[in-house]
C-alpha cells in the first residue's frame, strides 16, 4: 500500500460557519493534507430541498450533500435520521467508494456516521468513527433529562425517557409518549451501526468511559481516546500580537446561552464572588433574554455581543482577567476551554464530563462540583494575580502538549495504518 492513504472525511460540519466539531474536522483534514494525503470532504446537512454542490474552504473542495428535513418536531428527526442515512449510504457508495479511489473513510458526526459505516461495509473498506457527544446513549445527546435537575441522566430506560420528553414536549408530552418506542429503537440502530466500526475514536477519556458504560453493544469495539486536533500556530500568534478588545479587566463566558452550558448560574456566581467587573458573553442562544433579565435585576454589567469570528473571540480570551465556564452539561471536550488554555486565560469551570481531560484542578485551572463552588472559584481567581499567572502558564504548556494539531493528526493516522495494515500493528 502506498504511505499516501485516499481518505473520505464525512461529516456534519465544517468551516467557515460551524461550532467546534467542525473547527477540529478542518485541522484534521489540514492535518491530513500536510502530511501528503489525499482528502475528500463531504458535508452532509438536512435542510429545505435536496441539493448537492461543491464548495471550498481554503483551497479544499467541499462536496454538500443536502437532503430535505421539515421542522415539525420528531417528523424532522426521523427525516435526518432513518431516511437521511439510506439516502447518504448510496450517495456515498456509488459516487466515492465504489469507484476504489477511496482507501478509509472517518465519519465525523452523528448524521454521516451511520450513512459512512453502512457505505463502508458494502465496499469493503474500513470507516473510522469520531464520537465528540452523546448521540449514540441519548436522543438528545447531552444526557439531561430535565433541565431543573442537578443530575445528569442515568440510564436511557422507558421510565426515563418519559421524564425526558415532558420538558420538550410540554403540555403534549403525554401526546408525545407514543413515539418513545421509536427513540429507543432509533438509539438501538446508532449504535448496533457504531459497534460495526472498523474503530471508534472518542475525543475524552469520560465519552470513552461512558459509550462503554451505556451501550452493551460497544462494550467489544475497537475505541481509542484520542483528543480533538487544534491549531497552535494561529494561537501562538494570537497570544502574542492580540490587543485588548476592550480598556479595563472583565470576565468572559464564550458559547452559546443555553440551560446545559450552565448561563443561569453566571449572574448568581458573579453576585455571590462580589464580582465588580462587566460579564462579557460572546455568543448567544435561547436564554439570553434570561441572561440579561437576571443580570438588570441584580445590577450586573452584562455585555452579550454574540457570536465573533476566531481571531476576535481569541483577543477576548486572551486579556480576560478569567473566563468562567459554568456548563451543566457533559462536555465531551470544550474546544472553549482548550483555546483558553493555550492563550494562558485563567479558568473557572464545572468539573463535567470531558472538562479533567483539559484542566488539572488547582493546576490548570480550578474545577467545582457545584453552582456555590464555581461562584468561589471566580471570586479566589479575580483576587489572586500569582494565581492567575501560575494557572495561565501551566495550562498553556499543557493544551501544547496534549492538543497541538500535528501529534494528533499523527495518532488519528496511526490509526487508519492499523486498519490497513494490521499485520504491521
Amino acid at each position: 500500500m502506498s504511505t499516501t492513504l485516499r481518505v473520505l472525511v464525512a461529516t456534519d460540519s465544517f468551516p467557515p460557519v460551524c461550532g467546534g466539531s467542525g473547527w477540529s474536522t478542518w485541522e484534521l483534514v489540514r492535518g491530513l493534507k500536510a502530511r501528503g494525503h489525499h482528502v475528500d470532504v463531504v458535508k452532509i446537512e438536512a435542510g429545505r430541498g435536496a441539493e448537492i454542490r461543491v464548495d471550498r474552504y481554503e483551497g479544499v473542495p467541499v462536496t454538500v450533500v443536502r437532503r430535505p428535513a421539515t421542522d415539525v418536531p420528531f417528523v424532522r428527526n426521523m427525516m435526518k435520521n432513518e431516511r437521511l442515512w439510506a439516502s447518504v449510504a448510496d450517495y456515498l457508495y456509488d459516487e466515492h467508494l465504489s469507484k476504489g479511489t477511496v482507501d478509509l473513510v472517518h465519519a465525523q458526526h452523528v448524521m454521516s456516521t451511520v450513512p459512512s459505516i453502512r457505505a463502508g461495509a458494502r465496499a469493503g473498506i474500513p470507516v473510522v468513527a469520531t464520537v465528540r457527544d452523546y448521540w449514540p446513549v441519548c436522543y438528545w445527546s447531552d444526557l439531561i433529562y430535565d433541565p431543573s435537575q442537578p443530575d445528569l441522566c442515568p440510564a436511557c430506560t422507558t421510565t426515563m425517557m418519559t421524564k425526558c420528553v415532558r420538558p420538550r414536549a410540554g403540555a403534549a408530552s403525554v401526546a408525545a409518549w407514543p413515539l418513545i418506542p421509536y427513540m429507543r429503537t432509533n438509539l438501538r440502530t446508532k449504535r448496533r451501526t457504531l459497534a460495526g466500526a472498523s474503530a471508534i475514536i472518542a475525543v475524552s477519556s469520560t465519552i470513552a468511559r461512558d459509550l462503554r458504560a451505556r451501550g452493551s453493544e460497544l462494550g467489544s469495539a475497537t475505541m481509542y481516546t484520542i483528543p480533538n486536533p487544534v491549531d497552535m500556530t494561529a494561537l501562538d500568534r494570537a497570544h502574542d500580537e492580540a490587543a485588548p478588545p476592550m480598556p479595563g479587566p472583565y470576565v468572559l463566558y464564550v458559547g452559546k446561552i443555553a440551560t446545559n452550558k450552565g448561563t443561569q448560574y453566571l449572574v448568581p456566581a458573579m453576585i455571590q464572588a462580589g464580582l465588580d467587573l462587566p460579564l462579557v458573553v460572546v455568543g448567544d442562544g435561547p436564554r439570553r433574554a434570561d441572561l440579561e433579565a437576571d443580570a438588570a435585576r441584580a445590577g450586573l454589567d452584562l455585555r452579550v455581543i454574540g457570536w465573533r469570528d476566531r481571531a476576535e473571540v481569541w483577543a477576548w480570551m486572551r486579556h480576560a482577567r478569567l473566563i468562567a465556564f459554568p456548563s451543566y452539561g457533559p462536555e465531551s471536550l470544550s474546544r472553549v476551554l482548550i483555546e483558553g488554555s493555550a492563550l494562558g486565560a485563567p479558568i473557572a469551570a464545572m468539573d463535567t464530563g470531558g472538562t479533567r481531560d483539559i484542566i488539572e484542578p488547582g493546576v490548570t485551572g480550578l474545577l467545582s462540583s457545584s453552582p456555590e463552588a464555581f461562584a468561589r472559584d471566580l471570586a479566589t481567581l479575580a483576587a489572586d494575580d500569582r494565581l492567575r499567572g501560575a494557572i495561565g502558564h501551566a495550562a498553556r504548556q499543557h493544551a501544547h502538549a496534549r492538543f497541538a494539531a500535528p501529534s494528533v493528526v499523527e495518532r488519528v493516522e496511526q490509526v487508519y495504518r492499523r486498519l490497513l495494515l494490521p499485520e504491521a500493528a
